[in-house]
């Protein structure tokens, strides 16, 4: 590792020291990262601004979602959702838009961890050049936590290449219009179990501890249920290692 990357690795590990990671169950925490959404997604031109100040849609009200927020120092910084999926019943935001690429790996049962809808206030994110990476954080926690295939992630044209530098992620397909977006999104997908070595080795704060995913994984936002049932995976298969 270069000299510059251990520095950057070092600012990480001490800002981590100020994250916590808290999964949006209640209302307010819902509400919070909604306003959030609608603010970044505003400032930057991807939607129009709505009358509510809020951001939200139908699947934020599934039972495999995960809203995570991430809070620095106690104040929300940054959020990220995650859909986790096993099977066709269990719904991925990114399936309705590239199904001829997510719909087979379902079938065949394979897991995905879908992230979207990440988002970061700006004076963090103007701050500290690491709130992304914190950010995304949480979907290698939850890859870990459910023993998944594939993380995938559908981001703007212009931001595949730190995807690609964050993880490993390459494009899957060609970008498409998306849902409730004014611009096209392209399909990024990691490999879990090709690439994880080689992405903790580069980004060892990706690690996590058992607590910390169970804490944040052990139900989903909207779902106090059987979690195997709302991910659409056996109820035998084992999660959370």
């Amino acid at each position: 590792m270069e000299n510059q990357e251990i520095r950057f690795v070092d600012r990480v590990f001490r800002l981590l020291e100020h994250v916590t990671y808290r999964r949006a169950d209640t209302a307010a925490d819902k509400q919070a990262i909604f306003r959030m959404r609608h603010a970044a997604y505003a400032r930057a031109g991807t939607i129009e601004p709505g009358p509510s100040g809020l951001f939200s849609d139908a699947f934020d009200e599934t039972d495999n979602a995960w809203l995570i927020g991430v809070r620095l120092d106690g104040d929300l910084a940054s959020a990220l959702r995650l859909h986790v999926s096993a099977s066709l019943a269990a719904p991925l935001p990114v399936a309705n838009t590239f199904p001829d690429v997510i719909r087979p790996l379902l079938r065949s049962r394979r897991t995905i961890i879908d992230a979207t809808r990440f988002v970061a206030k700006l004076e963090f994110s103007q701050r500290y050049s690491e709130i992304p990476y914190l950010t995304l954080r949480a979907s290698f926690m939850a890859g870990e936590f459910f023993d998944a295939d594939f993380i995938t992630a559908a981001c703007l044209v212009e931001h595949q290449a730190f995807y690609r530098r964050m993880f490993g992620g390459v494009p899957w397909c060609e970008p498409q219009p998306y849902p409730n977006f004014k611009r096209p999104m392209a399909l990024i997908g990691h490999d879990c179990r090709t690439l994880k070595n080689s992405t903790l080795d580069r980004y060892p704060f990706f690690a996590s501890t058992a607590s910390e995913r169970e804490t944040l994984f052990s139900r989903s936002s909207n779902h106090v249920g059987d979690m195997f049932e709302a991910i659409g995976r056996p109820a035998e298969s084992e999660v959370g290692a």
